[in-house]
């Protein structure tokens, strides 16, 4: 089984700051990892890489067994699925749904003169009904729900059938409702022994769906911690990353964080 993902002392610098700092990953097929971290840690920085859109200044990045820096891109990236608000900026709001993800296919966000099977267009509604959204596939992308137009973009990413899952924060902005129906189709979906490696970044721990099984918590660019989810996901470590003293309880496979009474004083 070789890894889909691994980052060599990865270090990114901008304008003369570490965007990441020496970071070492590695990313199994049958593994599904929460990233956490404050505000300017590097998260979507690493998601990037992951997803062969950005090379380190140094270190080394595989993904999916290709360098990045030295592979042909437009080969790799069909096998990755990547769900983020700035993709979803591009996606024409007239668009119909179905063309949304259809459109995956070709690597494209808005239909064009592009030919599809027959074969397509049944995928596409398949996947469309796994995540709940068959009855909205005439609907156009900017006439619907946050909530919706979420679960449509991870619906995109899966369409193409890719060998790793990369998902930018794909919760945020959601009320409760829509959170809570997002994150049981995910985890319903992490929870497949079939399904891709998965890579999600959040800045909540109430946003790790079940079924996920590993977690990377970055600070200052580098690494804090990261392993099985028992392991990382502890008050004194999300304490230490956030740098305020919590309270971590978990129910059901599910966690919840609070700052300690008086910790912000």
């Amino acid at each position: 089984m070789s890894s889909v993902l691994q980052l060599h002392d990865v270090s990114v610098v901008r304008d003369g700051n570490a965007v990441l700092d020496s970071v070492n990953w590695t990313v199994e097929p049958d593994e599904r990892w929460v990233v956490l971290g404050p505000n300017g840690a590097g998260k979507t920085t690493l998601l990037q890489i992951a997803a062969a859109a950005l090379h380190p200044t140094s270190g080394e990045a595989e993904v999916l067994g290709e360098p990045i820096g030295h592979s042909d891109l437009s080969e790799l990236r069909p096998r990755l699925g990547f769900a983020s608000s700035a993709l979803a900026r591009r996606i024409p709001r007239t668009e119909t749904v179905l063309d949304v993800v259809m459109t995956a296919a070709y690597a494209v966000t808005g239909r064009w003169n592009e030919e599809y099977e027959e074969i397509d267009e049944r995928r596409a509604r398949r996947v469309l009904g796994e995540w709940n959204l068959d009855h909205l596939a005439e609907r156009t992308f900017g006439s619907l729900s946050d909530g919706e137009q979420k679960r449509v973009q991870i619906a995109r990413s899966v369409m193409t059938d890719p060998e790793i899952l990369l998902l930018d924060e794909p919760a945020a902005s959601l009320d409760l409702g829509g959170r809570e129906e997002l994150l049981q189709l995910l985890g319903g979906y992490a929870s497949d022994p079939s399904s891709p490696a998965i890579v999600m970044v959040t800045h909540h721990v109430e946003e790790i769906p079940l079924g996920f099984n590993r977690a990377l918590l970055l600070a200052n660019g580098g690494v804090a911690a990261q392993g099985t989810l028992d392991e990382v996901i502890t008050a004194e470590r999300l304490g230490e990353t956030f740098g305020v003293d919590v309270e971590l309880t978990e129910l059901d496979g599910r966690y919840s964080v609070r700052a300690r009474r008086g910790s912000a004083d």
